[in-house]
């Protein structure tokens, strides 16, 4: 059993959930996710205002048809247990876990949440999370995980390595984590790029996690949005390819049929399935 995927999510911004003005503007940000965030964006004096805020903002709505998601604090710190009762009641799109790095962090927090909460995200950040990648998407499902979101900036800390512009020490370990999120049919963002001046090298970092695999970018600035929603949707040569294949598919004489010839290439319904996700892209723009 796979877990469910959310819609397409290009573009994830990361805001403090502190900022009551960056909330405010994020209501019509041209983003697909919205993270509020509890975590390493919000000072420990400022814990439980912004945990208010949060709760705040997710009952006031208005966010469309961003996904709109709350980053907790870890359930090993003095605000992680408070944070899961308060969304608990409030009910985002989702809750974005710090750190997991095992099948029984994702158990936890079901447990807290209960099990008609909220959708699970987990952020991948450590290297112990890196090795259980398997039992953690193996409990997938049963824990209603449905996003991977590498968390660069920590793991290479972790991992006390220099990943550079090219992040070279880190593409096997993003690799691992789009071939676990496929595996388990999951949903995965690659890591912030924290350079936010930097739009050539957003763009060539944005290149590189959609060649990886990765579904979208997550973000710690507006600025980036524009970027990771152009290199993350589509080509339109793919979106021609889509519609070709979705109208074959559609077609009386073949709907019934697991492959049919398209042109000069055979496709199959796992093709039927990889166009209607391009589609559903391409709605968004």
């Amino acid at each position: 059993m796979t877990a469910h995927i959310p819609g397409p999510i290009r573009s994830a911004l990361y805001l403090p959930a502190s900022n009551a003005r960056a909330i405010a503007k994020a209501r019509d940000l041209p983003c697909d996710a919205v993270i509020l965030d509890l975590e390493d964006a919000v000072a420990p004096d400022r814990k439980a205002e912004a945990r208010a805020m949060a709760v705040d903002a997710v009952k006031a709505g208005g966010f469309g048809k961003r996904t709109l998601v709350v980053r907790v604090n870890g359930l090993d710190t003095e605000w992680g247990e408070d944070d899961f009762a308060a969304l608990r009641e409030a009910q985002p799109d989702a809750i974005l876990i710090p750190k997991v790095s095992a099948p029984d962090d994702l158990a936890a927090a079901r447990s807290l949440i209960g099990a008609d909460g909220p959708p699970l995200w987990a952020m991948i950040e450590t290297c112990r999370g890196m090795l259980q990648l398997a039992a953690i998407c193996g409990a997938a499902a049963a824990n209603r995980l449905e996003v991977l979101v590498a968390g660069t900036n920590d793991l290479a800390k972790d991992m006390r390595c220099t990943p550079g512009e090219m992040r070279a020490p880190l593409s096997p370990l993003l690799t691992q984590i789009v071939v676990a999120a496929r595996a388990f049919g999951l949903a995965a963002l690659d890591g912030v790029m924290n350079a936010i001046d930097d739009t050539e090298r957003l763009k060539r970092e944005c290149r590189q996690g959609a060649d990886l695999g990765f579904d979208g970018k997550s973000l710690v600035h507006p600025g980036q949005i524009a970027v990771a929603n152009a290199v993350f949707a589509p080509s339109d040569e793919r979106v021609a390819w889509a519609r070709a294949v979705v109208a074959a598919f559609a077609d009386p004489e073949t709907s019934g049929r697991g492959a049919i010839r398209l042109g000069d290439t055979m496709v199959e319904r796992l093709h039927l399935a990889e166009a209607q996700a391009v589609l559903a892209i391409t709605s968004m723009r």
